[in-house]
C-alpha cells in the first residue's frame, strides 16, 4: 500500500491512489465502519484498466483517518430513528470528501459509494453538483423510515463489539458476512483476507457507533434527491439482508434519469465474483457523462 494523508483542518484523511492523475478522477466512498481497504486493490486497478485514476480513502472515524469525538449512538437511539444532535453528520462527511480532491487539485469526479458510503455520496451529488461527473450509489438507500431496513434478525450482530483478539474479529466477520453477505457467492477466505487487513490497520468501534448516528439524523433524504442532476447508476442486491432492496429502488426513483441494476445473487457485500457486472455498470455510467458533454477540468 501507498497510503498518504491529507490534512483537512478538523481532519487528516488517509487515502490511496491508483493510476494516471490525468485519467478522469473516480472516487471510491466505502460503508459504515470499513475502511478503504474494502475497495481490493484488484478492484481499484481493473477501474485503472477501464481508463479512470481512482482514489480510496478511510472515512472520518475509520481506519488510519481522523478518530472523533462524541457519543456513539445508543441502541434507544437507532430504534426511535432520534438522534438530535450527533456529533458530526453526513453532510460533513460529504464535506471531507470534496476536501480531499481539493488537496489533489481534482476539480471533478465520478462518485461511487457504497452502503453508507453511498449515503455519503449522494450528499455530495446534492450539495457539490458541480464537482460530479456521475454518480454510483450501492446498496444504499434514501434514509426513508419504511425502505432499506435492516432483517431484525441481523441487528444484533451488526452491533455487536468484539472483546477479543485478531482471531475474534476474523471470526466475527465470517459470521456477519454469513448472515448479511452474498450466501451464493460467499467467499470465506476473501472474507477473512479484508478483516485481517482492516485488524491489523486499526479498529475504531466507537467511530461506527458515530457514524451511525449520522446515518440516523440525517433522515428520509428523498426530496433532496430529486436535486441530483449528475447521471446515476443505483445498484443494489436482490439478497441483501442490511439494506433492504427497497432502499435501492426508493434511491432509483428519488433520482431523476438514475438507472437501477438488481443483482440477483448479491447481497450486502462486493464479492469478486460481482465485479465485472458491477465495474461494466459504473463505467458505462461514467460514460453517461461525456454523453451528455460534461468535461473533467483540473482547479
Amino acid at each position: 500500500m501507498n497510503e498518504q494523508f491529507a490534512d483537512l483542518g478538523a481532519v487528516t484523511l488517509c487515502y490511496e491512489t491508483f493510476g494516471d492523475p490525468a485519467d478522469p478522477a473516480m472516487l471510491l466512498i466505502m460503508g459504515l465502519g470499513t475502511q478503504m481497504v474494502a475497495w481490493r486493490e484488484d478492484f481499484c486497478r481493473q477501474l485503472v484498466d477501464r481508463g479512470f485514476f481512482v482514489i480510496r480513502f478511510d472515512n472520518r472515524d475509520s481506519g488510519r483517518s481522523t478518530s472523533m469525538k462524541g457519543r456513539p449512538a445508543t441502541l434507544r437511539q437507532l430504534v426511535t430513528k432520534r438522534v438530535k444532535k450527533p456529533p458530526y453528520t453526513l453532510g460533513e462527511m460529504a464535506d471531507d470528501a470534496i476536501g480531499l480532491l481539493d488537496h489533489l487539485g481534482i476539480q471533478q469526479a465520478h462518485v461511487v459509494g457504497a452502503s453508507m458510503g453511498g449515503m455519503i455520496a449522494q450528499h455530495i451529488a446534492m450539495r457539490y453538483p458541480g464537482r460530479v461527473l456521475s454518480l454510483a450509489s450501492i446498496m444504499s438507500t434514501t434514509g426513508g423510515r419504511f425502505v432499506g431496513q435492516p432483517r431484525m434478525a441481523v441487528v444484533p450482530l451488526f452491533l455487536s463489539t468484539p472483546s477479543g483478539g485478531e482471531d475474534e474479529y476474523i471470526e466475527r466477520s465470517v459470521k456477519l458476512f454469513r448472515l448479511v453477505g452474498s450466501k451464493r457467492l460467499f467467499d470465506e477466505e476473501y472474507v477473512r483476507e479484508g478483516a485481517k487487513l482492516s485488524w491489523e490497520r486499526g479498529l475504531n468501534m466507537a467511530g461506527t457507533g458515530r457514524q451511525l448516528a449520522a446515518i440516523t439524523a440525517d433522515g428520509n433524504r428523498s426530496k433532496r434527491l430529486a436535486r441530483i442532476k449528475a447521471p446515476t447508476l443505483v445498484v443494489h442486491g436482490k439478497d441483501d439482508r442490511l439494506v433492504a432492496p427497497s432502499g435501492g429502488k426508493a434511491t432509483a426513483r428519488a433520482i431523476p434519469g438514475a438507472r437501477l441494476l438488481m443483482l440477483d445473487d448479491m447481497g450486502h457485500d462486493l464479492p469478486r465474483a460481482i465485479w465485472p457486472r458491477l465495474i461494466d455498470a459504473i463505467v458505462e455510467n461514467a460514460h453517461r457523462s461525456a454523453d451528455k458533454g460534461v468535461v473533467a477540468s483540473a482547479t
